[in-house]
């Protein structure tokens, strides 16, 4: 079954746009739970444009489901991370003044590099996640660093979803199939929403979890934060 783990990255922007501690970060993750989420996850950047650092470790001992943080592994973010030892920690190739994620790792030419971080975090425990394109060499690139489960970077599903949702998944199928035949687990995270999750999570039905965070902050506007969970939920668990 496919858990949901609801990014709040955008609530810490909110907030920060203004100052002080409206909206409540903390408050809103304990919400997210309650309302059904499995899971929350969180991308702290050098910069602490949205969640900080003082945000991951204050979450830390609120969150009862599944606690992902993501990042690129720098030493700053590789010291919180073994700080706050959450469940999982999502390896992600962000430059420092990235908008937002735009690229999935590359698993061949990095595999030292990846390897020694996928060594360094599972020794503690931390299920370990790498960010990746929908290409099946990354996947097998992914298996031989040592990580535990791959994310697929689906920003270029949900643009092809519309012209043609078929030929849009066909290279996340591919690769989701080569990821489970390593004995990886399969994630997937970045511009999935309320009108393209169902038929992924219907294709791909081993996704173990889908990281969603803009769209769902943003149907929250209109729906309210609950109401937005359990919908999503609904189309995750139609199959």
């Amino acid at each position: 079954m496919t858990r949901l783990s609801v990014n709040i990255n955008k609530i810490a922007t909110i907030r920060n746009s203004r100052g002080g501690n409206v909206p409540d970060v903390e408050k809103a993750a304990v919400n997210c739970e309650l309302f059904g989420a499995e899971g929350i996850t969180v991308h702290p950047r050098p910069d602490e444009r949205h969640i900080r650092y003082s945000d991951v470790r204050a979450l830390k001992p609120l969150v009862t489901t599944e606690f992902n943080i993501e990042g690129n592994p720098i030493p700053s973010f590789r010291d919180l991370v073994l700080e706050v030892i959450p469940d999982q920690v999502t390896l992600v190739p962000d430059s420092h003044d990235a908008i937002t994620s735009d690229n999935g790792w590359d698993t061949v030419s990095n595999r030292g590099f990846l390897t020694d971080i996928c060594n360094l975090f599972k020794s503690k425990g931390i299920r370990t996640s790498i960010f990746i394109n929908p290409d099946p060499r990354m996947a097998e690139g992914a298996a031989a660093c040592g990580c535990d489960r791959i994310e697929l970077y689906t920003a270029a599903y949900a643009a092809g979803y519309p012209s043609g949702r078929e030929t849009a998944i066909a290279p996340y199928l591919e690769t989701a199939r080569v990821a489970r035949d390593c004995g990886l687990g399969v994630n997937a995270g970045h511009d999935l929403n309320l009108a393209n999750l169902g038929y992924f999570i219907r294709t791909i039905p081993w996704t173990a979890e889908v990281s969603i965070g803009h769209a769902i902050i943003s149907d929250a506007l209109y729906l309210g934060l609950e109401k937005t969970i359990k919908a999503y939920l609904s189309e995750i668990k139609i199959i």
